[in-house]
């Protein structure tokens, strides 16, 4: 059984409705929205795992990343921004280099 009580896109109490059935939704704001949006990632990220790593899921998860960088007061490009500068800085994952320890 689905769960409930939880964020979701905006237009699925839409959806809901074209097919028939009833929903009742609200609007949550401020730390509750935050809080939402948290879960939401987390929940997108065991879907994206547990799908075998599907493209829709990860793509699902930018779509939370962008719902975070507005409540932010930021946006996706300023994120993908700073994502840029860091890769400049420090390199991205592509070569699978794992740490393994320093020494001091």
């Amino acid at each position: 059984m689905p769960e409930y009580n939880k964020l979701v896109r905006d237009r699925i109490p839409e959806i809901i409705k074209a097919k028939g059935k009833s929903c009742r939704c609200s609007t949550v704001r401020g730390e509750e929205l935050l809080a939402g949006l948290e879960a939401k990632l987390l929940e997108e990220f065991q879907e994206f795992t547990a799908s075998s790593r599907a493209l829709e899921e990860l793509a699902d998860i930018l779509e939370v990343v962008d719902g975070l960088a507005h409540f932010l007061g930021s946006s996706f490009e300023e994120i993908l921004e700073l994502k840029r500068k860091k890769r400049s800085e420090r390199g991205g994952f592509e070569e699978g280099v794992w740490l393994e320890w320093v020494e001091d």
